[in-house]
């Protein structure tokens, strides 16, 4: 997968116009340099959560983690490249996941239209949750609302309305994660990047699984 979001970046270096490049790097450095910790950490517990998937069906965390571990992934949405880089490598190996009792569980603030198009599009099957206006990313101490000056490099340079496509009245996203969850609803590993072109690779998340109690 890091060779795949390698080859992305540099595809992003390569196309996307430099003032829009300088704009959202200079928002990663400000979210690194920020003081702010970013997301829950090992050993806490996981917040509880429903959340509705793309058929309209309720999906709570605790009702799946009944069945075994999550991997619960946070993400940006369908219209990020790293993010559907990290899905679709995540969906190579959920045979594998699965055949050691795991699960896995991604979040994004789409809206559930989007969040079924990416799932028809990419033949994702697990479950693709919908968290409106990211009140789940935030209990997980994710969510950032963008400032004017990357808004407007959203809508002005790179032609996309983040809040339309969210179907929210806020330009609001999570810093990516990817969490490990027991079935003690202890989170047993985390890893937080306001860099969204990092990603847990996940044969780690695998190794992870293996390592539980």
């Amino acid at each position: 997968m890091n060779e795949q979001l390698e080859q992305t970046k540099a595809g992003f270096i390569a196309k996307v116009p430099e003032m829009a490049q300088v704009n959202i790097f200079r928002h990663i450095q400000e979210q690194q340099q920020s003081g702010i910790v970013f997301g829950l950490n090992e050993g806490d517990r996981a917040p509880n959560f429903t959340l509705t998937n793309p058929l309209g069906e309720q999906i709570t965390l605790y009702d799946q983690l009944a069945n075994g571990p999550v991997i619960l992934i946070f993400y940006r949405g369908g219209w990020c490249p790293f993010c559907n880089v990290q899905l679709r490598a995540y969906q190579q190996l959920l045979p594998e996941i699965q055949k050691i009792g795991g699960q896995l569980m991604a979040v994004s603030p789409q809206s559930p239209d989007n969040s079924l198009s990416q799932m028809e599009k990419e033949q994702l099957t697990f479950h693709v949750l919908s968290d409106p206006n990211g009140q789940v990313a935030d209990s997980y101490k994710l969510l950032f609302e963008l400032p004017a000056y990357l808004q407007n490099t959203f809508t002005g340079i790179l032609g996309r309305d983040l809040a339309k496509f969210n179907e929210s009245d806020r330009w609001l996203l999570p810093v990516p994660a990817t969490y490990l969850i027991d079935r003690q609803l202890i989170i047993r590993y985390a890893r937080v990047d306001p860099d969204f072109m990092n990603r847990t690779e996940p044969q780690e998340m695998i190794n992870q699984l293996k390592r539980l109690d």
